[in-house]
């Protein structure tokens, strides 16, 4: 990216991404530790932590990495971030699922049962790997569509 503005901008996606990724991480991390259901189901509990991430991350985003969006009604702009997210989540959820069934066997014979388990090691390694593909489409698809109205 030679420049200047839209290297800012995506530095700054990729900082809204940081405070979404630990808004995701905690929710999976608390649902599959403490809710008995998503212990077993953690493919439900990364959609739940996934969607309260994009309420984040669209606040952020239109507040701080595109404040010179404003053409577009905010419902609008919103509406075209729910669709690239949701997008992203269908590409991520596969990946996930995939991820974490090969990552727990994986993990099962190089780390002994103890405070993290292999299972939880698996799920935050496949979640960090899902998180870190998803971003790519999603600054690429919001960048030229949601926020398009903003000049380079």
């Amino acid at each position: 990216m030679t420049n200047s503005r839209e290297r800012t901008r995506f530095i700054r996606f990729a900082i809204v991404g940081a405070i979404g990724a630990a808004i995701d991480f905690g929710v999976f991390n608390l649902l599959t530790h403490f809710v008995p259901y998503f212990r077993e189901n953690a493919v439900f509990a990364q959609a739940i932590s996934f969607t309260l991430a994009v309420f984040s991350n669209f606040t952020w985003n239109r507040l701080w990495t595109y404040p010179d969006s404003r053409s577009k009604s905010i419902m609008r702009q919103w509406v075209q971030f729910a669709v690239v997210s949701v997008i992203g989540l269908a590409i991520r959820t596969p990946i996930f699922l995939w991820l974490e069934g090969l990552l727990i066997r994986t993990f099962s014979s190089w780390f002994p049962k103890g405070a993290a388990t292999p299972i939880v090691i698996a799920h935050n390694a496949a979640l960090a790997i899902v998180i870190g593909t998803v971003m790519i489409w999603n600054f690429i698809a919001n960048r030229y569509w949601t926020y398009n109205d903003v000049t380079s």
